[in-house]
């Protein structure tokens, strides 16, 4: 994000400052465009609605954040058109939340948001849902066989200055809209964020936990992780990996009540039948005519145009006929489909770790556990314990692997935590095939060979989701961005073809 460089103009004395003749000539010339704009949507739809009664304005593939958010939009600015189509048999996408009963849940998937994510801040707002700060008080645990050290990191990303600096003065020249167009970019693109630490000389400490926190925000080891999009991340970051990485002041500082999965859920209420569950589509006909048939397994929709809020990997999973053009053909099909994301979750009478002065965040250091944290409600009425576990480094038998967990955390805060009332596991590369992972890391050498590919539309398709944001990409506040950017899109053509008529 750009800041406007320069001194400040100077008001003459006979035009008022603030809110001053010019700015509301401004602001009456923008809501004249919009209700100009909202004009000729109307048009459009009831032209259209009286021509041909089964053809709706837009499909939108896909009720998570951004394809909730894109509806919501839709029916805001007066277009009620439309249906939103969703393969699981609930909405949220990639944010789900266990009930833990009493009203209280734990998230299992996205759960965090920070300073600078602003869209999905104000979307809470709007539909009346409170935040509370996310809890760290305290010492970390780190574990490594049977070593135990423990350090209060106040809510920081226990990072390496040194090379912090090195990776945000390269994140400046980094365009999160569009890191393939940075003017070195393909010098960039040509290393892992693995080998670039290497090249810094980072020893194995340092190196341990910035390799956790790559992990934990995008999904890879450094070694599978491009540097160019760690850079990515950083730029939307407001160019600081310790707003990125962090808690306190960071991406991880806030917390939903009632979880994330709850924004998606209050907005499928507001749109009530419009949303369709249990409703895969499985193929796109004519996506390059004015009219778009979708089948599902439900039955044919016909459309104007399409909003396709998925993952890239997702939509390998839709036949296109005609088929897609090359490019986003060949993106879709390389697009990274092999980082699933499995957490946990412990359920206590109480956050009992609080009372010896630790935070709940554990890492340790060669086990299944990258990460355990405080994950209790805002009343702390009970405890939870969250962690990122490996994939594969638990038994599969739920009860072994609750206590293999349980012994980790006895090893870190006594032997109370031997006794959970409850335990959760969600695996997301399992769960369902309308997932395959939460967060992804692209590898190096991708961005610059297919990013072009990205955001222009096919035909009649409007690709959204969060990884088409231009700020947060891979965040929950990056798909609601992507979706009110693809509502925009529809609602452009849609104003078009209403001045028209």
């Amino acid at each position: 994000m750009t800041k406007e460089k320069g001194a400040p103009k100077t008001v003459p004395d006979h035009e008022p400052a603030a809110p001053g003749r010019r700015r509301l000539l401004g602001f009456a010339a923008a809501a004249g465009a919009a209700s100009l704009a909202a004009g000729a949507v109307s048009r459009a739809v009831a032209a259209t609605a009286s021509a041909q009664p089964d053809v709706l304005e837009v499909a939108i593939i896909g009720a998570g954040l951004a394809g909730l958010t894109a509806a919501r939009n839709l029916k805001r600015a007066g277009c009620d058109s439309f249906v939103v189509l969703e393969a699981r048999n609930r909405v949220g996408g990639r944010t789900y939340n266990h009930d833990l009963g009493s009203g209280v849940v734990s998230e299992a998937g996205g759960q965090w948001i920070g300073p600078g994510q602003t869209a999905i801040a104000d979307l809470a707002r709007e539909l009346e849902v409170d935040t509370f700060p996310t809890y760290y008080a305290g010492k970390t645990v780190i574990l490594a066989g049977d070593a135990k050290v423990a350090q209060d990191f106040h809510g920081g990303s226990s990072g390496n200055e040194e090379i912090a600096a090195r990776l945000n003065e390269l994140a400046r020249g980094v365009p999160a809209a569009a890191p393939w167009k940075a003017k070195n970019a393909a010098e960039l693109d040509k290393l892992s964020y693995g080998e670039w630490l290497t090249q810094q000389g980072v020893q194995y400490e340092d190196g341990y936990f910035l390799a956790i926190a790559a992990k934990l925000s995008l999904g890879g080891a450094p070694a599978q992780l491009g540097l160019l999009q760690y850079l990515q991340a950083i730029n939307s970051a407001e160019n600081s990996v310790d707003r990125l990485e962090s808690i306190k002041g960071g991406a991880q500082e806030t917390r939903f009540v009632g979880g994330s999965q709850i924004l998606s859920i209050r907005m499928a209420k507001e749109l009530g039948d419009k949303v369709k569950l249990s409703c895969p589509v499985r193929k796109i006909v004519g996506w390059n005519r004015d009219i778009v048939e979708l089948h599902t397994e439900q039955k044919v929709v016909r459309a104007r145009r399409v909003i396709v809020a998925l993952n890239p990997a997702l939509c390998n999973q839709i036949a296109f006929d005609p088929p897609l053009p090359e490019g986003r053909s060949q993106l879709q099909q390389r697009w990274p489909a092999n980082a699933p994301m499995r957490k946990t979750v412990h359920v206590y009478d109480k956050p009992f770790w609080r009372d010896d002065g630790n935070s709940g965040q554990i890492f340790q250091v060669g086990g299944p556990v990258f990460m355990a944290y405080d994950n209790s409600p805002p009343d702390g009425s009970i405890g939870v314990l969250s962690a990122f576990v490996a994939p594969g480094s638990l038994p599969s038998d739920p009860k072994a692997a609750e206590r293999a967990l349980s012994a980790v955390y006895a090893q870190a805060f006594g032997d109370k935590a031997r006794h959970p009332t409850q335990f959760h596991d969600f695996d997301w590369g399992r769960v369902d095939p309308w997932t395959l992972q939460c967060i992804h890391p692209i590898p190096p050498g991708f961005w610059t060979k297919w990013g072009a590919f990205l955001h222009p539309a096919a035909g009649r398709l409007i690709w959204s989701g969060t990884e088409t944001a231009d700020i947060w990409p891979g965040a929950m506040d990056g798909a609601v961005r992507a979706g009110r950017r693809a509502a925009l899109q529809a609602l452009g053509g849609m104003a078009k073809h209403g001045q028209e008529a």
